[in-house]
């Protein structure tokens, strides 16, 4: 079982930056494929960006390519979501999630292991 833990949000201005972080307990955090998840209010959640296991890959939804920068340390068992550009419209619970097998990295469903989510709000 891998637990995960966010940290790192908070309140933000728009066109201001914030870094979240997500810890694994795993020492076999290389294996998981990364990705980053995010959930507004009355939403559902959605893909904003994913990484490899080795970290030479990355993926980003559409409307934060540019802004946004996953990456991860595998000696820490760590991933990170560098947010730079922040729009009130990222405002959401956001969650980190590792996935064991498939291809997929954008659809929730084939993650297998999710954080309990933190909150980014950004105000305009």
């Amino acid at each position: 079982q891998v637990q995960l833990v966010e940290s790192g949000g908070g309140l933000v201005q728009a066109g201001g930056s914030l870094k979240l972080s997500c810890a694994a307990s795993e020492r076999t955090f290389s294996s998981y494929a990364m990705g980053w998840f995010r959930q507004a209010p009355g939403k559902e959640r959605e893909f904003v960006a994913a990484i490899t296991r080795g970290g030479g890959t990355t993926y980003y939804a559409d409307s934060v390519k540019g802004r946004f920068t996953i990456s991860r340390d595998n000696a820490k068992n760590t991933v990170y979501l560098q947010m730079n550009s922040l729009k009130p419209e990222d405002t959401a619970v956001y969650y980190c999630a590792a996935r064991t097998k498939g291809d997929s990295y954008v659809s929730v469903a084939a993650y297998d292991y999710w954080g309990q989510g933190t909150q980014v709000t950004v105000s305009s």
